[in-house]
């Protein structure tokens, strides 16, 4: 079965260490199965911060974004556990930021059966309305393609965001967290496109966004 869909579903959350051994029990033992046994839940894996922040980050490979308009999700989210009741991050969680995305780039799904990355770089931006659609030229024809060359790189993709508080997400999967430190990174980060510096100054992140991520589970 394929592993990738057209759809993700990203939960990032900080955590108070008092709570964090039960709250990763917790998420690898009771949540993370129940949301990968309903429709539309095609993988998933928990990462911790490397740079950036929340400092939680929990990744869901949806088969579209409509997996979370599911009768067996919404029936799934309205009768929570006794467990989930009281160690959910909805409950103990701080900087609770939720971001459900379909994906726009690229518009196929390739290599649908790559598992879930080591490590992964996640930018949420919005761009104002004037400047979306060169933005978007922008970025998928002359900036994310040649990032996605570089040494290190599993896949990169984009997502409009159709729930959560910025427009767009970007998901890079990196061989390791250290991919975005590297002179190849750096290099084209500087060599991208003669647009590459006004693009970027019409785009604001969100908090802690991008955000550098390493996988904790599965290890």
């Amino acid at each position: 079965m394929a592993k990738k869909g057209k759809g993700i579903f990203l939960v990032y959350t900080d955590i108070e260490p008092t709570y964090e051994d039960e709250f990763n029990a917790w998420y690898n033992t009771e949540h993370l199965p129940e949301l990968l046994s309903l429709p539309g839940f095609l993988d998933a894996a928990r990462y911790v911060a490397y740079k950036g922040g929340p400092q939680y980050l929990a990744v869901y490979e949806l088969d579209s974004a409509e997996a979370l308009k599911t009768p067996e999700f919404q029936k799934w989210r309205a009768n929570p556990s006794p467990w989930s009741r009281r160690i959910s991050p909805t409950v103990i969680g701080k900087n609770l930021t939720r971001v459900l995305g379909q994906q726009i780039f690229p518009v196929s799904i390739d290599m649908p059966d790559r598992g879930m990355a080591p490590a992964l770089q996640i930018g949420r931006m919005s761009v104002p309305e004037s400047a979306d659609q060169e933005w978007n030229e922008w970025y998928n024809g002359e900036y994310i393609p040649g990032y996605r060359q570089v040494p290190g790189v599993i896949y990169a993709r984009r997502y409009r965001v159709v729930e959560g508080e910025v427009r767009y997400a970007t998901v890079y999967e990196f061989e390791h967290e250290k991919v975005s430190e590297t002179p190849a990174w750096n290099h084209q980060r500087q060599h991208s496109s003669p647009r590459s510096d006004r693009m970027r100054d019409v785009m604001t992140h969100g908090v802690g966004s991008p955000g550098v991520y390493r996988r904790i589970y599965p290890a």
